[in-house]
């Protein structure tokens, strides 16, 4: 009875060591470094593990894999890719793994940019896959379900959060989504009475205030004069249109023989707005084309310090472009 009782305790002992061992495995300080772990999509646990034990992260791949058995977490391992910079151990290693705390990249769209300019950034966005390269401007709005015959002024900019093999198509069908959300969310909040005849008129004005303004508290203010040209059919003249209706080929130097240039973005040469949007813009620029300022000023010209003046009459005007030509 005695050796009987002994072997127990022995059996106790031994079970008792190995969870104490088990637990302090995985519970202990380790490094991983800031490199990247690629869990492939089908990989076990114990691939994982097997990976950690030959980068000699640690000695022995086990007692992961016993933790795992005693949490219940074997089989919940997300596919992805992991960075561990400061996880301290095996445990909380596996917690990251089962919950797919995957590394996210970010992928930003500048308020103001062209499409163009949004597909340089995504083509330089080594963490998606490159779907929209070699399609043209179409079969993008195509292949995004969108009806528009051109791309310009349709994708929302804002940071997008991705993961890598994430593809540049999806990523521009989350921005597209994203303006038409917020250009519905903008035109069902308008004034009355504007001088636009849909959604997409607001959404051309917005991306002319976007180009225009470089001061948040001067967006409405410019929509009132826009508008009140509008109202007047009087030709906008604003030089963001005409610099985009140049094409890449503008050399930065915007001259006068430009603005008696015929075409469709020549604002000085025909009245109403555009024939599409010139930018993408920013909410701040889709809430001042369809909520403009109350004003009679007819008028606004650079200050040269990301600022306008503004004017109500033609001689106020005049004077105001003399003073700043002056002064640069």
């Amino acid at each position: 009875m005695v050796a009987v009782s002994g072997i127990i305790l022995i059996a106790l002992l031994t079970m008792a060591g190995f969870a104490w061992y088990i637990y302090y495995e995985t519970h202990r300080e380790i490094y991983l470094g800031s490199e990247a772990y690629q869990i492939q999509k089908g990989s076990s646990l114990r691939d994982f593990a097997k990976e950690l034990e030959n980068r000699r992260v640690i000695t022995r791949h086990w007692p992961l894999l016993t933790w795992a058995v005693y949490r219940g977490e074997t089989r919940k391992v997300q596919a992805g890719e992991y960075r561990f910079d400061g996880v301290s151990s095996l445990a909380k290693i596996l917690h990251r793994v089962v919950t797919g705390q995957v590394v996210t990249y970010p992928t930003t769209f500048i308020e103001g940019w062209t499409f163009a300019e949004m597909r340089k950034a995504l083509e330089s966005a080594d963490h998606l896959l490159p779907d929209s390269v070699g399609l043209s401007d179409q079969e993008i709005l195509a292949a995004i379900g969108s009806d528009y015959g051109h791309p310009e002024g349709l994708f929302f900019p804002d940071t997008y959060y991705s993961v890598r093999g994430y593809s540049q198509l999806s990523m521009l069908s989350r921005a597209y989504q994203a303006m038409e959300a917020k250009l519905a969310y903008s035109w069902a909040r308008r004034k009355p009475g504007l001088p636009l005849a849909g959604p997409y008129e607001a959404l051309i004005l917005a991306s002319i205030i976007e180009r225009e303004s470089g001061a948040d508290e001067e967006r409405a203010r410019i929509s009132g004069v826009l508008t009140n040209r509008l109202r007047q059919n009087m030709p906008l003249q604003v030089d963001p249109t005409v610099i985009y209706g140049l094409g890449p080929g503008f050399d930065g130097n915007l001259r006068s023989d430009h603005l008696k240039k015929e075409g469709p973005y020549n604002t000085y040469r025909r009245s109403g707005l555009p024939p599409t949007p010139i930018s993408n813009p920013g909410l701040k620029s889709l809430q001042a084309a369809v909520r403009p300022a109350e004003t009679k000023e007819m008028f606004f010209v650079a200050r040269g310090d990301g600022r306008h003046e503004f004017s109500e009459t033609l001689e106020e005007h005049n004077r105001a472009v003399r003073r700043h030509q002056i002064r640069r």
